[in-house]
């Protein structure tokens, strides 16, 4: 017997509804032109016929066991049960093979969306969502309840957003999911984050740093005092590069405090707070108590507001080493972004140790990606493309890949750390800093972009809104 491939893609899935799916023993396989390929149990002209009448397509029937058959089934599609007793245990099973579905290809989120007839459920997947399963709406209902029960929320509040987390375990896995739920037109639409506990396969080196950026970040991140800040948007690596940072400065002689939302990871030896706005723990006066504790190294989750940036100034004035992040499109707006927030220019330059800018970028598959030669039409309007890039490799789509042309994802860094010779344009907030960073060869996104396009690793679509800058 054969090993069952149960990550049938969605847009397989989406051709037959689970009706006919489980009224003819069929799951399909493959789309080539215009024909579906159906594995099934029974293969005979009558049933081929029968579905090509039906679908308005050509239909190929291939053999395979019985017991392949159901699991594919089971794993694929929903069957509508009688009793709300076969419901909910249905219910608890699909939830279960959803989310360990989503933790095996590396999903982050899971999204529930009702509309007016159905549910449609998508996954996260490198940082793009794409949709896995439609349900009845009439079924969503229990689904919702279940995550609402699991995650400790109010089942009989649907008028205003609620935020929980479930605690999920099995033989083989164990996770931690973010519950936010969000009323809707339709009903309250769930979103699941996926937080893994285990941080041992984060590591610095293996992030995405270029040598002579490890070199540049590393001697920042050493330094006794000061402020580290990494910008980007949301879903663009920062809290992973975080903790990468905070497990190489993690010793016995460190005393290391975080203030986060949520706590994506837990950390053997770091004290790590959850952030709880609702009672007034929130990162200003969290980080005010932090001063009380005597720390080396405090990591804020995000500086938001002028509260939570002078708090970290004092900090590291103070002599403290202070980790976060903040959301600006470059590595040097975030100085202006700080100026913005009525911080002093001379301050930001007497604390601020190196400014980070990084993005995820997928990474094309490798079994489908295909040639092709440059072209300026590939490009922004009027971009100067390097003259070294003669060839570039674009996104195809196949089984290994789920049919998006990507897989995995690697980021980039734009690192400028703070000396003698940027003081003055800090102090000045200059607004062209990229005759400085060419001086002294800071390698940008839009650098680093190129040189995967060049090196066949990313393609110029994924890419685009880098270059356009």
């Amino acid at each position: 017997m054969s090993t069952p491939n149960f990550n049938i893609d969605t847009h397989l899935t989406q051709l037959i509804s689970s009706e006919q799916a489980y009224a003819y023993n069929i799951v399909p396989s493959a789309l080539k032109n215009d024909t579906i390929i159906f594995k099934t149990d029974y293969v005979n002209s009558s049933l081929q016929q029968e579905l090509e009448i039906i679908l308005g397509k050509n239909v190929q029937l291939e053999l395979e066991d019985t017991e392949l058959v159901k699991q594919y089934l089971a794993t694929n599609f929903r069957v509508k049960k009688d009793t709300k007793e076969e419901n909910l245990h249905f219910t608890t099973d699909f939830l279960e093979k959803l989310l360990l579905k989503a933790k095996q290809i590396g999903s982050s989120d899971i999204h529930f969306e009702p509309f007016e007839n159905t549910c449609r459920v998508r996954y996260r997947i490198d940082g793009k969502l794409k949709a896995q399963f439609i349900i009845n709406a009439s079924e969503y209902p229990v689904i919702i309840n279940k995550l609402k029960i699991k995650a400790h929320l109010d089942i009989s509040e649907k008028r205003l957003p609620q935020d929980g987390r479930i605690s999920f375990k099995n033989l083989n896995e164990a996770f931690d999911i973010r519950v936010s739920t969000l009323p809707t037109l339709h009903g309250e639409k769930i979103v699941l984050r996926i937080l893994s506990k285990d941080a041992d396969h984060i590591d610095l080196k293996g992030l995405g740093f270029t040598k002579q950026e490890l070199n540049a970040y590393t001697e920042s991140i050493k330094k006794p005092n000061g402020i580290v800040l990494i910008s980007g948007p949301t879903g663009s690596g920062k809290t992973t590069t975080l903790y990468a940072t905070l497990k190489l400065l993690n010793d016995d002689q460190t005393n290391i405090l975080t203030i986060e939302d949520p706590i994506e990871y837990t950390l053997e030896g770091i004290n790590q707070v959850q952030l709880k706005e609702n009672i007034g723990l929130d990162f200003a006066s969290t980080l005010r108590t932090f001063l009380r504790q005597d720390p080396d190294v405090i990591m804020v989750g995000e500086i938001r507001d002028v509260k939570t940036a002078n708090m970290a100034i004092r900090a590291a004035l103070t002599g403290h080493l202070v980790l976060s992040t903040i959301h600006t499109n470059s590595a040097w707006a975030t100085v202006s972004r700080l100026i913005d927030m009525g911080i002093p220019p001379f301050l930001i330059a007497s604390t601020l140790n190196v400014s980070v800018a990084q993005r995820l970028v997928r990474k094309l598959c490798e079994d489908c990606k295909q040639e092709t030669t440059v072209t300026q039409a590939a490009f922004p309007q009027h971009f100067n493309i390097p003259k070294t890039l003669t060839k570039h490799y674009t996104a195809m789509g196949c089984s290994h890949c789920h049919y998006t042309g990507y897989k995995g994802r690697k980021a980039i860094y734009e690192i400028i750390p703070v000396t003698k010779t940027l003081i003055p344009h800090i102090k000045n907030n200059d607004l062209e800093i990229d005759p400085y960073l060419n001086t002294y060869n800071i390698t940008t996104l839009q650098k680093n972009a190129l040189m995967l396009i060049e090196q066949g690793v990313t393609s110029i679509e994924e890419v685009y809104s880098l270059l356009i800058n």
